[in-house]
């Protein structure tokens, strides 16, 4: 059986605040612990969200086995239960991750941009979203894709796609937002990442190529 290990008050209450909107934005998300590639005391939690987008959020402490997948809804249990360093997250959901998870290495800060100017763009992107309501209650993929900022440098031409801010938004990730905090862009040549102060969005930059037979 897995087990979690986070010695930390302070960083469990944030895994659980982490897991928490996870488990509000999807009620069957599953959670992927994984131990940080060449910082092997650090731990990431991964989520799906129904942006198309990953979200995650790093604590100190370890899971056993160091890559493994769980139940959202089990995690949040475990944390908010036991209130102890050591957990058991529920067994392994390994086959429930469909994702593939950006590269540990290669990324290049491409620019800061002010949190108030974002948390602006979500705000009126909701609006919008409200107003264009499909037949389900959502709005239509289009205006999710739609690009809202385009940030440039260290070499690239990085499109946000407002799906990314509801990401953001929806995960509490800006929290109350200062006139001096930011959100940092970062890219490779298939992924952007969002970093914000609880936590980052993270999505490919170009879609999948359909596999041809």
């Amino acid at each position: 059986m897995p087990e979690l290990l986070v010695p930390d008050a302070a960083d469990r209450e944030a895994l659980g605040a982490f897991v928490a909107r996870a488990v509000r934005l999807d009620a069957q998300t599953v959670v992927r612990l994984r131990a940080r590639p060449h910082r092997p005391e650090l731990l990431d939690a991964w989520a799906a969200t129904p942006f198309d987008a990953l979200v995650t959020r790093s604590v100190t402490g370890r899971a056993e086995p160091a890559d493994v997948t769980v139940s959202g809804n089990e995690l949040l249990a475990a944390l908010a239960v036991v209130g102890g360093p050591r957990l058991d997250p529920g067994p392994p959901r390994d086959l429930l991750w469909r994702s593939a998870l950006p590269p540990g290495e290669g990324w290049s800060r491409v620019d800061d941009l002010p949190a108030t100017v974002v948390s602006e763009l979500t705000d009126r992107g909701a609006a919008l979203a409200r107003e264009n309501q499909g037949p389900h209650g959502t709005p239509p993929a289009s205006l999710l894709d739609q690009p809202v900022l385009v940030v440039s440098g260290a070499g690239f031409d990085v499109k946000i796609p407002l799906r990314c801010l509801f990401a953001l938004s929806g995960m509490g990730f800006l929290g109350p937002v200062g006139p001096d905090d930011v959100v940092r862009v970062s890219a490779t040549d298939s992924w952007l990442r969002l970093d914000a102060r609880y936590g980052a969005v993270v999505r490919r930059r170009h879609a999948l190529l359909p596999l041809l037979v």
